[in-house]
């Protein structure tokens, strides 16, 4: 088995055409297709069901996928590392986060690192926690921020702490406040229409289990929006939601209101694979990350986050 023989089988699973996956791959259809049998007759098993021109994954090619994005990703990360070893002032690092990360914390410790390496190519992609994993466990990611605990008990991700943050009630700043007290308990909300984050969403969970704890079902007034969605509609007047408090940072169309005990927490994690070491400018990044949170000010961090992350490798 030859890595250029997993790269063309990752473009035809990708593509699901032979012609359009050689043209990725910058060769001819018949060196493909040539390569692609001499992997199945080295494998025992088609790869690939090709009647009446639709090509799909056989059994066999379900089960090599995942395998073959892990060598193919594994194989780009040493040689990545090694070019970095050699004294190449370049490099790559590959972020997910979460869309209430990446308005405003992401954005700064990005703007810093970069300063800092500008040769260092940089790459986010925003998405909800779920995602982000499945994700990371394909090698597409070196590093997600995510949020704990993880719906999967898959113990293939190293998660370290780095932030926790308490989550507010949001309303529209120009009308009536939700409440005539400094705070909101959870049954507060029960009766209020609430704009509700899409299925998926961490945040979406937490409002509505802690709803279901507090004994009612909410109402809900808009549902299926990510996060700017969910606040231009609170803001348009259609409801509260709840909300990390680090999004209402330049958003003067909102009105921010604490939530009373219980209260309601998030913990912010930076995640990656644990087979795999982060290339090093994945861990120069995290060392930055780190550093940063915890030089922040009082007065920049706020009174709803608190940083929880020791200095990282």
């Amino acid at each position: 088995m030859q890595f250029q023989q997993l790269a063309y089988f990752l473009a035809v699973a990708e593509t699901r055409h032979f012609t359009r996956a050689a043209e990725l791959c910058q060769v001819a259809q018949p060196s493909l297709s040539k390569q692609i049998r001499t992997l199945e007759a080295e494998l025992g098993s088609p790869l690939f069901s090709r009647a009446r021109g639709n090509i799909t994954l056989t059994p066999a090619g379900e089960a090599l996928l995942p395998l073959a994005q892990r060598m193919v990703t594994d194989a780009e990360t040493a040689r990545r590392e090694i070019a970095e070893l050699a004294g190449m002032r370049k490099g790559r690092v590959r972020l997910g986060a979460t869309p209430s990360l990446c308005g405003g914390l992401v954005a700064d410790a990005l703007a810093g690192f970069h300063s800092r390496f500008p040769g260092i190519e940089l790459r986010v992609e925003e998405s909800g926690s779920r995602d982000l994993i499945r994700a990371l466990g394909k090698g597409q990611l070196d590093l997600a921020l995510i949020i704990l605990p993880l719906q999967s008990s898959d113990p293939a991700f190293v998660t370290t702490p780095i932030l926790r943050e308490n989550l507010v009630v949001v309303s529209a700043a120009d009308g009536p406040a939700p409440t005539s007290r400094p705070s909101m308990r959870i049954t507060d909300l029960r009766d209020r229409p609430l704009v509700m984050f899409r299925r998926g969403y961490d945040l979406r969970e937490a409002t509505l289990n802690a709803c279901r704890v507090a004994g009612f079902e909410p109402r809900l007034a808009v549902e299926g929006g990510e996060m700017d969605a969910v606040l231009r509609f609170v803001e348009a007047g259609l409801g509260i939601a709840v909300v990390p408090s680090m999004v209402l940072k330049n958003r003067p169309g909102l009105r921010g209101t604490p939530l009373g005990r219980p209260r309601l927490l998030r913990t912010i994690a930076l995640a990656h694979r644990k087979d795999v070491e982060p290339a090093k400018s994945a861990r120069a990044f995290r060392r930055h990350l780190t550093a940063y949170l915890t030089h922040l000010s009082p007065e920049e961090l706020g009174e709803d986050l608190e940083v929880i992350a020791a200095s990282l490798p």
